[in-house]
């Protein structure tokens, strides 16, 4: 906490320093034209989206409920992309910047753009009349130790054709790359009794297409979203473990792990005044994948023979289908009235065929709920009101939420959920460069219809049980933020938070030896975040900027293994390292300088975070990393072409795990095992050259 303290006082005084050298007005929209990005020397739009101060794209991912939040923060045009699959950063790095008449930051209620509870949303507002413009990118990285160099690139063609302007991409990504490290096993004395030297070689590759096309059919605007690839993940990981107490090899244990991952999605919709104060629209995306794996687990003596073999076939299908409709009645002054109406259906069926031969043939192993089909319906209403005064604004609503989930299977369960989400955001602005925002929301989480269905850990002989119990955590959050603007460059946003958490997703006891997710009990969260974006000119560093990012966080929960208080689990692995995950903090700090005349820029990013805990029935687990420091430099000084070399984890950082297993369960039972794995992947040089024409 003294860090982050520190980190505040000394950024608040450096913008009271710069503010000398940057003054402006501001309003509920920022506009940046395009001017203001020049000497960035942007190719897409994506380039201009990360040089806006105090902004940050959101993402989308597997815990999106519906398609609400599934476009992030992003506008094109006023209007939310109708995709989830397809990422609002892939989606700007398809719209060449000359593309771009400008961005707008809102920051309020305006032209009845729902800003669904976030502070802010960047709009992207593009020329109406463009030429035919091919956007390129192709890369080629080299790991610093276990890998060849792998390739990428990408292409991307933006036109009309008769009324219809669109977009059309296609992509090919490869990543080749090791992870070495060792695994140190000790015993309940902590007397160190086994040494594993793993040797693990990673060989991905995904292929995507894509279009985006936007036309009016009459008065009715119509935008299509398409976007289908195929993912293909190899795993290779040698274990050679040399007992401590003989001193020689003891055996050796190989993992291989082949999937194949085909993604399509499809999104429609339409807008259209239906009055002169009533707009309608409605929205219609579909998305499928499969998965398709298989995993084994081959132990071998020091002889080399055959001990035993272990495979899994694991085949899996998901579906969502959203259909929705917005309405927005602006009939009474100062008033912006909204009726969302959404149904969304969710379905995976999964089936795992596991076998193991330890000498004598093959022989089935029965996995309890690994062969299921889980599906969700949900209907989601919510109505709202923006009401607008001259210096606050009143976004507040109410939505209902029913729901039935029902699994067939090695499991069968069908059950009904009632749940209401009431919302309100009070934003205050005594005058155009201050906001303050207080935000109250009750929100309903995602399940991960995995968690439904059981799966193997062959790394760690273990089970990861599927529960068909599960009932979505509920959280009622409370924000209170404040944002200072000085001119168009400088940003300070401080925001602190608490969450009150009914039916924590955790981990939940079944037996002393295995647990499953489960729903454990009422929690907390609480913390504060700190943001902001501070130009360097008046310390003689010409074009530069200084982004940071800091958050500190605490929690609490009643462990259901041993009754005693203790913070939320957060989830496992290191590479990438991700800013927002269930842990005490994270801080990034992010560097640029652009020399415009020569058309040269660099820079460099840094990432450190606390450590994670993992709190399983009969074992107890801490993960950790050291600093993420990547470096570049890019020049756009030859035909326009934009030429990028990066240099990736130059700290060459490992991921550490320290994993305690008890003999019984957690903290209440003596421990007969610890082990201590330390893994490296190596930094990387990657060279990127793109251009548009």
């Amino acid at each position: 906490m003294k860090y982050l303290s520190l980190i505040i006082l000394s950024s608040l005084l450096l913008v009271q320093l710069a503010v000398a050298q940057d003054t402006g007005n501001e309003d509920e929209v920022v506009t940046f034209s395009t001017a203001y990005f020049s000497k960035f020397n942007p190719l897409t739009a994506l380039d201009m989206v990360e040089q806006v101060p105090g902004f940050e794209l959101e993402e989308s991912d597997d815990e999106t409920r519906g398609y609400a939040g599934a476009a992030g923060n992003l506008l094109i045009n006023n209007n939310r992309p109708s995709a989830k699959q397809d990422l609002p950063s892939a989606i700007l790095a398809r719209i060449p910047a000359g593309n771009v008449e400008r961005i707008e930051l809102i920051r309020g209620q305006v032209r009845g753009i729902d800003l669904r509870g976030q502070s802010a949303v960047i709009n992207i507002i593009t020329r109406e009349q463009t030429h035919a413009t091919v956007k390129w990118e192709a890369s080629l990285e080299q790991p610093a130790r276990h890998g060849p160099i792998t390739p990428s690139i990408n292409a991307s063609l933006t036109d009309n054709w008769q009324e219809i302007e669109y977009n059309a991409g296609i992509s090919f990504f490869k990543n080749t790359y090791g992870r070495d490290g060792t695994d140190q096993l000790f015993d309940g004395e902590n007397i160190l009794t086994e040494n594993r030297i793993d040797n693990r070689e990673n060989r991905n590759h995904t292929i995507t297409g894509n279009i985006n096309a936007v036309t009016r059919l009459g008065e009715t605007l119509v935008n299509l979203n398409a976007n289908v690839s195929d993912e293909k993940r190899n795993q290779d990981l040698v274990s050679n473990r040399v007992s401590q107490l003989t001193g020689v090899d003891s055996s050796q244990v190989t993992f291989v792990e082949r999937f194949d991952i085909p993604v399509f999605e499809f999104g429609i919709d339409a807008e259209r005044n239906l009055t002169r104060n009533l707009v309608g629209k409605t929205i219609v995306l579909f998305n499928y994948s499969k998965e398709d794996g298989l995993q084994s687990q081959r132990t071998d003596d020091i002889d080399g023979v055959q001990t035993s073999l272990r495979i899994a076939e694991e085949n899996s299908v998901a579906r969502e289908l959203i259909t929705r409709i917005e309405l927005d009645w602006k009939f009474f002054q100062n008033h912006s009235l909204q009726l969302n109406m959404e149904r969304a259906y969710n379905s995976l069926n999964g089936s795992l065929d596991q076998t193991l031969d330890t000498g004598s043939g093959p022989v089935d192993v029965d996995i309890p709920g690994a062969n299921s089909f889980v599906k969700e319906q949900r209907w989601d209403f919510l109505l709202q009101d923006t009401w607008s005064g001259s210096v606050f604004e009143l976004d507040y609503g109410l939505g209902a939420e029913v729901s039935t989930i029902t699994q067939t299977g090695d499991a069968e369960q069908k059950r009904n959920f009632f749940f209401l989400k009431p919302q309100a955001v009070f934003t205050w602005s005594s005058d155009q460069e201050k906001q303050t925002r207080i935000r109250v929301a009750r929100e309903v989480s995602q399940l991960d219809l995995t968690d439904f269905v059981s799966s193997t850990v062959f790394d760690d002989e273990d089970l990861a049980l599927g529960n068909p119990d599960l009932k979505p955590d509920r959280t009622w959050i409370t924000e209170l933020s404040h944002e200072r603007r000085f001119g168009r460059f400088s940003v300070i946003t401080l925001r602190a938070f608490h969450h009150w958490i009914s039916d924590v997703l955790d981990l939940l006891p079944l037996t002393p030896d295995f647990e499953t997710p489960g729903n454990i009990g009422d929690g907390r969260r609480w913390g504060v975040e700190f943001e902001t974006t501070i130009p360097l000119d008046w310390l003689g560093l010409t074009g530069s900027k200084f982004d940071i990012k800091a958050r500190w966080q605490d929690s609490t929960v009643v462990d259901p293994v041993t009754g005693q208080n203790r913070i939320l689990s957060s989830r496992a692995g290191d590479f990438p390292i991700v800013y927002n995950v269930e842990n005490k903090y994270a801080i990034s700090l992010n560097f640029r300088q652009d020399f415009e005349v020569q058309q040269v820029a660099w820079g460099w990013y840094f990432l450190k975070r606390d450590e994670r805990a993992l709190f399983k029935v009969n074992e107890f687990e801490v993960y950790s990393e050291q600093p993420q420091l990547n470096v570049f430099i890019e020049t756009t000084r030859w035909y326009g072409v934009k030429v990028r070399l990066s240099g990736n984890n130059l700290v060459d950082s490992s991921g550490f795990r320290d994993r305690t297993i008890f003999s019984g369960e957690r903290d209440l039972s003596p421990v007969i095992e610890r082990e201590l794995r330390d893994r490296k992947r190596a930094p990387s040089a990657l060279l990127t050259v793109s251009g548009v024409f």
